[in-house]
């Protein structure tokens, strides 16, 4: 099975080559033009995924040594994502796979990630929970098998994504401000500064609180000492990345106990802070866990992924027709 995968839902354009279940290319064209604005504009990502998906295909297939015609099935990100984003993607698939007379594989971008785990070993057993953490959304997932997941506890308001990256606007941090967030973190002082946890039923999230939290404290500050931000940057970053990641682990450790599971994986592209990673290993460890953390370049968007995703698919026989369209808002099945 020579599996060409692509992944075109925000602001990466990616194309993998995959065979027989081993990933032999995984290409990514990150979008930098979106710097300027402090934040993805769709439109701006509809464009650049145009004129980057030939290349970068072109490069995948280059990079497996797979000739096109040697393709049996293409995999591409259905949703959730940008409509139009999610449109470049799926049009090249269908287009492509009608030409080469082979069948399409749809694939939900959050299930992706929750298989990057299996790109690489080590690998889960099944079934284990995966928190699964991006700019977009923040959930709990119960994974029976690679074709059943469900989701057991999310956001109810904004993505712990959306709270690092609106924490770093408003310290000045450019975009995208959530690896800028980690990376001055690891010089503060995460104890420095308290802010509230908050709380929701069950195993639901939410981080617009904590959000409004850190914007009152920030004006407060500032009134006091307008160079309050600049002086105390490092210590503010280290103290908000450690109430986020408390947050996100304290659901984590009460969803483990109410499943009775000895398995957690984390995936996303927040499961790339070093924070987190370190916090679910040190959690892991003093509760006897298995900890699954994929590889950095696995974390982010990428086609390795949705090839994944679409081997499981292909090995099932299930497959879409060419009357399929993007889903930009698409629930796990």
């Amino acid at each position: 099975m020579n599996l060409l995968a692509i992944e075109s839902s925000c602001d990466e354009t990616s194309a993998a080559v995959m065979v027989n279940g081993e990933l032999r290319s995984n290409i990514v064209s990150t979008q930098l033009i979106h710097t300027q604005w402090g934040g993805v504009v769709p439109e701006l990502a509809s464009r650049a995924h145009q004129k980057s998906i030939i290349p970068v295909v072109h490069e995948a297939l280059q990079k497996a040594n797979i000739n096109k015609n040697e393709l049996n099935a293409i995999a591409f990100t259905r949703g959730p994502g940008l409509l139009g984003a999610l449109l470049i993607g799926t049009s090249f698939a269908k287009a492509l796979a009608l030409s080469l007379d082979i069948p399409l594989i749809e694939v939900n971008h959050m299930e992706a990630h929750v298989l990057a785990h299996f790109i690489e070993d080590p690998k889960p057993s099944f079934p284990f929970l995966c928190l699964t953490v991006s700019g977009g959304h923040t959930q709990l997932v119960w994974v029976k098998s690679p074709l059943e997941m469900e989701v057991i506890g999310e956001t109810q308001d904004d993505a712990v994504g959306e709270a690092f990256d609106k924490t770093a606007k408003l310290i000045g941090l450019p975009y995208p401000g959530g690896p800028m967030i980690d990376k001055l973190a690891k010089e503060g002082n995460p104890h420095r500064f308290p802010f509230p946890l908050g709380e929701m039923p069950g195993l639901d999230f939410s981080f617009s609180g904590i959000k409004t939290a850190i914007l009152y404290f920030l004006q407060k500050e500032q009134k006091n000492n307008p160079q309050f931000i600049e002086e105390n940057k490092a210590d503010i970053c280290a103290s908000v990345q450690k109430t986020l990641i408390d947050m996100l682990l304290r659901k984590v450790k009460k969803a483990m106990k109410e499943k009775n599971c000895q398995q957690i994986a984390i995936a996303g592209g927040v499961a790339a802070n070093s924070g987190l990673r370190n916090g679910i290993q040190e959690l892991g460890a003093q509760q006897n866990w298995d900890v699954f953390i994929p590889a950095f370049s696995y974390c982010t968007d990428n086609a390795g992924m949705i090839a994944m995703a679409g081997h499981f698919k292909a090995e099932a026989g299930i497959f879409c027709g060419q009357d399929v369209s993007p889903l930009p808002r698409m629930d796990m099945k």
